[in-house]
Parts: structure tokens; C-alpha cells; sequence
């Protein structure tokens, strides 16, 4: 493959697959939201439109991928889009925080396991999305400095990139590597199936093994002990 013809499969990844994997996940929360509207679910006394909050920085987030692939400017577009996933990740804590205050208040009572399931669930999986974003965003400078100027000094080792052998002519990591990199490091708290070499790739993936703890071991052990109950 050309630079040329890795250039344009970079700028459609971010056009095709990183704006369905941000779809996703402001469908996710707008399925909560209404679940939480229809179900009469509160959280601190917030209603559940408060979800819907959440999909303003992800809205504009897909603005961002719109626009990188007119930009030519690469750092330009490259910093534009890590400042909105920077915004969207700080909404998907915000979530958390507000599932965590629930827990801690004395309305806990109120809460149902239901209720708990969805809300850690659907933040527990935009929390995999945003960070599978993250890390490809992250390693190497981006798609498009990766297309450019190949992966000389990444910042995640792939089983490919050790085993040269395993890997099929003309592979790269593409966006659903780097999400499922996300996905086993939410469920195993640690790295998986490939390994961080810098410290930015290892406070990244410490975040959000921090996030996915909070997530599952606190709000899941709740919500069974509520259906248990």
C-alpha cells in the first residue's frame, strides 16, 4: 500500500468507523435516557435526560471527525479531535461520579438493580468506546501520522508487531484492534492483548482500568446485592 492509499484509508476509518463507534455510544445513552424517563428513574434527583447531556460532547465529537478529513493541517486536526474525546471522556466520568454520589446517598434504598445494571452497563460501554478511540487515536500520533510515517516508535505493541510472522500481508492496527485492546483491559483491569511502551499508552490504560473497577466492581456488586435482596 501507498502512502497515498494509506492516507485515504486512514481519513476513511475516521470518517466511517470511528463516527459508528461514537454513534453507538451516543445511541447507548439515549436508550438509558429514555429507559430512564419512561421507568421513572432518578439519580441525586436527576432525571433521566441527564444522559442525554452526555451526547452533547460526543455530537461535537463527530463534528471533529467530520472536519479533521478537510483539514490539512494534521497537528491542527490531530489536537482538535484528542481536545472533544478529551471532553467526551470527561462526560463519561461525570456519568460515573453521578452513579457513584446515587450510591453513596442516602436514597440508595431507591435505587433499583435494574436500574444499576443499565446505567453501569451503558457506562461501562461507552467507557470501552471512548478509550478504544483514545488509543487510536493516541499511538503514533494518530491514523494519519501512522499512514504517513509508518509505526517506527508506537506506543502499543501488537502480537503482530512482535511476531512479524502472524500477521497478513498488509496488516496495521486498525480501529477495532485498538478497541478491543479497550474492551480487555475494562474487563481484565490490565493489559491484555497488547502492551503499552510509553507512559502516556500506561496512564491511559490505568485511567481506564480506574474507571472500569469503579464501574463494575462497585455499581454491579450493588446492583446484585439489590436484586439479591
Amino acid at each position: 500500500m501507498t502512502t497515498s492509499d494509506a492516507l485515504m484509508e486512514a481519513r476513511r476509518e475516521a470518517r466511517g468507523e470511528a463516527i459508528a463507534f461514537v454513534l453507538v455510544a451516543a445511541a447507548l445513552l439515549t436508550a438509558l435516557a429514555a429507559t430512564s424517563l419512561s421507568a421513572g428513574w432518578e439519580l441525586v434527583d436527576l432525571e433521566g435526560w441527564v444522559w442525554l447531556v452526555l451526547c452533547v460532547p460526543e455530537a461535537l465529537l463527530v463534528g471533529a471527525f467530520l472536519a479533521s478529513s478537510r483539514v490539512s493541517d494534521h497537528d491542527r486536526a490531530h489536537r482538535m479531535i484528542e481536545l472533544f474525546l478529551g471532553f467526551v471522556g470527561v462526560g463519561n466520568l461525570g456519568g460515573l461520579v453521578v452513579l457513584v454520589a446515587a450510591l453513596l446517598s442516602a436514597k440508595t434504598s431507591e435505587l433499583s438493580g435494574g436500574q444499576l445494571l443499565a446505567s453501569g452497563g451503558v457506562v461501562w460501554l461507552t467507557n470501552v468506546i471512548v478509550f478504544g478511540l483514545w488509543f487510536w487515536t493516541f499511538d503514533g500520533g494518530g491514523p494519519v501520522r501512522r499512514a504517513r510515517e509508518g509505526r517506527a516508535r508506537p506506543d502499543f505493541q501488537f502480537p503482530q508487531d512482535e511476531n512479524p510472522g502472524l500477521a497478513r500481508p498488509g496488516w496495521y492496527p486498525r480501529l477495532e484492534d485498538y478497541v478491543y485492546v479497550a474492551l480487555t483491559n475494562a474487563v481484565a483491569f490490565s493489559a491484555t492483548d497488547a502492551m503499552p511502551l510509553t507512559r502516556g499508552a500506561k496512564a491511559l490504560m490505568a485511567l481506564e482500568s480506574a474507571i472500569s473497577v469503579v464501574a463494575v466492581l462497585l455499581v454491579a456488586a450493588r446492583a446484585v446485592n439489590v436484586l439479591g435482596s
